[in-house]
């Protein structure tokens, strides 16, 4: 297993909106029971599949990169974040659906890591600052999570769902809803395991493949990304 080829995911949203939790269920398939902050960065690890079931079936670890979510203006907080924004192949965006804020937040979180250099530190990014064009040649994968599904009444889901749905289109991503205290809701062979899975299958492609017609080619240069400038800090 130690061989295995590695892909780099960022897990990206604001404080509070369960991407420790939702790493936690992803790569343990458990339920966090007592989570706590990030400080910096945490990095867990999920074995995939890629094209299961295919012959062109192969195994890769999937490090999923947990940014602390303080969206604070202050520089050195977001200059010491982008040192983990280095060589992605993929992007989790996480939101609260109870949170309004939290959603208009991943427009920010998007660009900051995708576009580091070109967004003002303390500045709040909304759709309504958003064009779509400047990610028009962006081929890293995207994929917006919803968390605290069960928080929702379900009277009143179809409206939120329907305030959120713009999100998935704006990233051009497929969108996840869930509970993270509920593995049932990425169980094996649901379209929420499919969606992931999706996902997880063309962040490898991007990382390590091209397509030349029928054929797939491998990249020659397969470097491995170490956690060894990563620490692991939680509060107690």
């Amino acid at each position: 297993m130690a061989s295995l080829d590695r892909v780099k995911v960022l897990v990206l949203g604001d404080s509070g909106v369960g991407k420790s939790s939702l790493v936690h269920l992803l790569c343990q398939n458990q339920v966090l029971g007592n989570p706590s902050w990030t400080v910096g960065c945490s990095v867990d690890v999920r074995v995939h599949d890629y094209k299961e079931g295919t012959p062109e079936e192969k195994t890769f670890y999937i490090e999923l990169w947990d940014v602390g979510g303080s969206v604070g203006g202050a520089s050195s907080v977001k200059s010491t974040r982008a040192v983990f924004f280095n060589s992605v192949n993929g992007i989790i965006l996480v939101h609260d659906l109870t949170n309004k804020k939290s959603s208009q937040n991943l427009y920010r979180w998007s660009l900051e890591a995708v576009n580091k250099d070109l967004v003002p530190s303390g500045v709040l990014v909304t759709n309504g600052d958003y064009d779509r064009e400047q990610f028009a040649e962006n081929q890293i994968p995207l994929l917006v999570i919803g968390t605290k599904l069960d928080q929702i009444h379900e009277a009143k889901r179809n409206e939120v769902l329907t305030r959120i749905a713009f999100l998935a289109e704006d990233f051009n991503a497929e969108e996840i809803n869930l509970d993270c205290t509920n593995p049932r809701y990425l169980a094996a062979g649901s379209s929420n395991a499919v969606k992931l899975s999706r996902f997880f299958d063309k962040v490898i492609e991007k990382r390590y493949f091209i397509r030349d017609g029928s054929q797939i080619v491998g990249f020659p240069d397969r470097k491995r990304f170490g956690a060894g400038i990563v620490k692991n800090l939680h509060y107690d």
